[in-house]
């Protein structure tokens, strides 16, 4: 175990969210809010990456705080209903972490709910923490509150930590808390997310089988 701790973002670096259900809600969204108007799924991953869901949501489509929590609403009545799928080899991962006695924090900006549903019916084991969406907006990634919680609650030293995602957010917080980070490069090849994750991760890794030859 090369880390005592990994904190792995949940949409795309551990289970296919985007692809397979952010996407499609966002479609759904823009039916219903901006008839006539759509995205590709390499857009909507590049517009998630720079400048951030809700900068795109108001620069892109000028979506009021109305329409906002509209899309808030339509979000999560579709993902209510629908379970993402986890990486090929991000299973093994985390069962592995696990069982050599470290530990497993997700730091997302998906709901706390979510995350424990999808690692339930994707036979994850439960994470020993999470810091999700229902943080304040201060606390929530790219602020490095999670790694400090941790540190302080489990006795951790920077150098027992690895921050594992596949953008920039997760880059940005373990920056500011001077941590390890490794890129996931599994989930999307859009070539600007790509090339920034390859030119400033401390690691880079489009498969996750080399990521646990890496770990362990």
């Amino acid at each position: 175990m090369k880390y005592k701790c990994l904190v792995l973002d949940h949409d795309d670096t551990v289970v296919s969210s985007t692809a397979e259900i952010h996407w499609p809600a966002f479609l759904e969204a823009l039916r219903i809010m901006r008839p006539g108007e759509t995205i590709s799924v390499e857009d909507y991953f590049k517009y998630n990456f720079d400048p951030g869901f809700l900068e795109f949501c108001v620069e892109k489509y000028k979506m009021t705080e109305e329409e906002l929590k509209e899309e808030e609403i339509i979000w999560k009545k579709y993902v209510s209903t629908r379970v993402p799928s986890v990486y090929p080899g991000m299973k093994e991962v985390i069962e592995k972490q696990k069982a050599e006695g470290g530990l497993i924090v997700v730091s997302s900006h998906s709901f706390d709910f979510n995350i424990r549903r999808d690692y339930r019916e994707n036979d994850l084991p439960e994470p020993d923490e999470i810091f999700g969406w229902e943080l304040p907006n201060a606390r929530r990634k790219p602020d490095p509150y999670a790694l400090e919680v941790i540190c302080e609650k489990y006795g951790l030293r920077k150098s027992d930590i690895a921050v594992i995602d596949d953008l920039k957010p997760g880059y940005d917080m373990a920056r500011a808390f001077g941590v390890t980070f490794i890129g996931a490069g599994w989930c999307n090849n859009v070539p600007e997310i790509r090339a920034f994750m390859q030119a400033n991760s401390d690691v880079y890794f489009d498969d996750t089988k080399k990521l646990f030859e890496y770990l362990f």
